[in-house]
């Protein structure tokens, strides 16, 4: 790892440990202590089980959307691809870094950077489609559930459709005026590029314009002869969202508490929406203190700085894990190539 990126690692990580250690002192009380003697282990490793097939999801959906390109993916390389996307989010806002290594890893496994890029773009898509539906159905379903979160359900619902409007206007810019994004590319490369001789900045003009011709063709297969992929990716993207809200209810569970699915389900989209927002690095500090916030509504105060402790272990600090055992499976494999 780069010492830019430890530095933000460590700054990421840093952040969440003051703000957990804040809620512990503003949470713990006399009460922790019973409730302790009621966790319950077998489901807090379940919901690290579940935390995996979550991110075992999320690389089905890669390789079935690759697979629909025309591209055979591995599951597994496919699964470390994921794990090494997991640490590059939790170190920049709105867990933008994770879609470099992605499409990094694809190239890696011959997808051309356009179709590569064109897939990470599409779960990117389908993520804000799959997060406003979610959101639209549980204001209609669970009316109940929603009210008692109080205003801040109604601003996150505006905040996710703006984000999947905006999504889908760049979508459309890029599908019907490709010409358009060819000529902000070169603009971009041009700031970068001012003291290049002149041969190496004409080569990689072309270099864009071949790579921003793959997307639009990869795009294209994907709303025309890959739509299969399209639906199951659509598909894949409903159940990943699904089964990373239903960790929330298993560390409940663990810690004696009533599973709380409907509101555990409205939560979780609020926090989803939130972690994109590019406020902290990772979403560290918004995470914890936007789960205590909310979640302090339906179980005990001396309970709920436990239990987002144990939330962000599973799905934070367990991350982060997984991402550095992936980059070293990563560069690994890069020395041992000729």
């Amino acid at each position: 790892m780069e010492k830019s990126q430890r530095k933000w690692l460590y700054l990421s990580i840093g952040f969440s440990l003051v703000v957990l250690v804040v809620i512990l002192c503003l949470t713990i009380n006399e009460t922790t202590l019973q409730y302790l003697q009621e966790v319950n282990v077998l489901f807090l490793v379940l919901a690290c089980l579940t935390h995996l097939l979550t991110m075992c999801i999320w690389a089905w959906r890669v390789r079935t959307m690759s697979g629909s390109l025309g591209y055979r993916i591995g599951f597994f390389y496919s699964l470390n691809m994921i794990f090494a996307n997991l640490l590059a989010a939790a170190i920049t806002p709105a867990q933008a870094g994770g879609e470099p290594v992605r499409i990094h890893e694809l190239y890696k496994a011959h997808v051309p950077i356009g179709d590569a890029t064109a897939v990470v773009i599409m779960e990117r898509v389908l993520d804000g489609i799959a997060l406003a539906g979610l959101a639209a159905f549980a204001m209609l379903v669970l009316t109940d559930q929603w009210k008692s979160l109080g205003a801040i359900s109604g601003i996150m619902v505006v905040v996710t459709w703006i984000f999947v409007a905006g999504c889908l206007v760049l979508f459309f810019l890029a599908m019907r005026r490709p010409d358009v994004i060819k000529r902000v590319a070169h603009r971009c490369a041009r700031f970068f590029t001012r003291k290049w001789e002149v041969a190496e900045v004409e080569e990689l003009d072309a270099q864009i314009d071949l790579e921003i011709g793959n997307f639009h063709c990869a795009v294209g297969k994907f709303t025309r002869t890959a739509k299969g992929g399209l639906v199951r990716g659509f598909l894949c993207t409903l159940l990943f969202w699904v089964s990373g809200t239903l960790t929330a209810s298993l560390i409940l569970v663990g810690l004696g508490q009533p599973p709380l699915i409907l509101e555990s389900f409205v939560i979780q989209l609020i926090l989803a929406i939130l972690m994109l927002l590019p406020l902290t690095p990772g979403g560290s500090g918004v995470a914890e203190i936007g789960a205590t916030t909310l979640y302090a509504i339906f179980i005990p105060a001396s309970i709920v700085g436990i239990f987002v402790v144990i939330w962000r272990l599973v799905l934070y600090y367990f991350n982060i894990a997984l991402g550095i055992l992936a980059g070293c499976i990563i560069v690994r494999r890069e020395a041992h190539k000729p």
